[in-house]
């Protein structure tokens, strides 16, 4: 088959899809990546995929500019002649999801979170809520990635239950991320943010925590590892960063292609998100063996049992963060390694990308067996 996967970056494809294509690949399907270029379009072609760049805008919001994306995707739909599409992140669901119906072709969303359209406003939800019916309402089939996301599409009846299916992110590769030992602590431990550095991610609150727990607890040391300047509308600018940086309450070492010596050097991996879909660098940590802190909400409480693989705080409050790293520091070496275990064997159990790519095939097949003509 022709098969087509559209999101807002490609970088998402290469970082958290990778085993997918190399599997649809290896299917003997032809795939096609259709995102907004970047470096890593050439290593999705390296991989046998063909790459087609994708204008969109990633931060606008208004309605009228958006709606002109359907335009879009019905030429590239056109051009590429896909059996199926698969589609991650908000824009690309709703208004692939459009421009697919027009053509009859076959269109398998996969929320991978609600993200700022329903954390904003009212008026921005209620548009939002407007789009995923009118995109999303009719297909036969939408991946989500945890309980929390289904209960409140079916409870503000944005999609039916019939629908919906949970699939567990995107999946873990077990021999890449492989578990590792804990590192000796005789100076603290070290506790790591993996994160683009938005405030929908909770970024504020780690800094402020970071900083809070400095000042008592010195020995506590906090790494930060993500692009700054994201392209999103929450993100953190260089100068709000710069006093946490100067007075010592955080380190900053950019952004990377591969956080495993970041989270094997770390004690801990947090994430204060407000909201996700299947938290990836907590999933990772978790693979490693690492345990986590992350917030009470949506997503992020899925991935983590509290108090066995991690701990959870209350979201949007610096001082119940601040709280959870006392806590962790309170641990002894054997019960920070015990968490450690718990997590891996929580993703060996859960999350293994195999689930993941079955699903995918067993699903394409579903959708384009009863698919109509175009």
């Amino acid at each position: 088959m022709r098969i087509c996967l559209t999101v807002n970056a490609a970088w998402n494809i290469w970082n958290f899809r990778r085993p997918l294509v190399e599997a649809l690949i290896a299917d003997g399907h032809a795939v096609t990546v259709l995102a907004p270029h970047d470096e890593t379009a050439a290593r999705l072609e390296s991989l046998g995929a063909r790459f087609v760049d994708l204008a969109m805008d990633v931060r606008g919001l208004g309605v009228a500019q958006n709606l002109g994306m359907v335009g879009h995707f019905r030429r590239h739909f056109a051009s590429i002649r896909p059996d199926v599409v698969l589609s991650f992140t908000i824009k690309n669901n709703i208004f692939g999801a459009m421009a697919a119906r027009r053509l009859a072709i076959p269109f398998l969303p996969n929320v991978t979170g609600l993200g700022t359209i329903f954390l904003g406003s009212k008026p921005m939800f209620l548009a939002g809520r407007a789009l995923y019916r009118l995109a999303m309402g009719r297909l036969p089939i939408v991946f989500v990635q945890n309980e929390d996301d289904r209960n409140f599409l079916l409870a503000t009846r944005l999609l039916g239950e019939e629908q919906m299916r949970l699939l567990p992110g995107s999946g873990i590769d077990l021999d890449q991320f492989m578990a590792k030992p804990m590192p000796r602590d005789d100076a603290g431990p070290t506790f790591l943010m993996i994160s683009r550095l938005i405030r929908d991610k909770g970024t504020i609150e780690f800094l402020d925590a970071a900083r809070a727990v400095r000042q008592t607890d010195p020995q506590c040391r906090f790494k930060l590892l993500g692009p700054l300047g994201a392209a999103n509308r929450t993100a953190i600018s260089e100068a709000e960063l710069q006093p946490y940086l100067d007075d010592g309450s955080v380190e900053y070492f950019g952004a990377t292609d591969d956080v495993r010596p970041y989270v094997e050097a770390a004690h801990c991996v947090v994430l204060p998100s407000y909201r996700e879909g299947a938290p990836r660098s907590l999933i990772e940590a978790a693979a490693m063996g690492r345990p986590v802190i992350t917030t009470d909400v949506p997503g992020c409480r899925a991935v983590v049992d509290d108090g066995i693989s991690g701990l959870l705080c209350q979201v949007r409050s610096s001082a119940s963060l601040a709280d959870a790293f006392r806590r962790f520091a309170a641990l002894s070496p054997g019960e920070r390694q015990a968490m450690g275990d718990a997590g891996r064997a929580k993703m060996e159990a859960e999350y293994d990308v195999s689930i993941v790519i079955d699903r995918y095939r067993t699903t394409i097949a579903e959708l384009v067996s009863t698919a109509p003509s175009a």
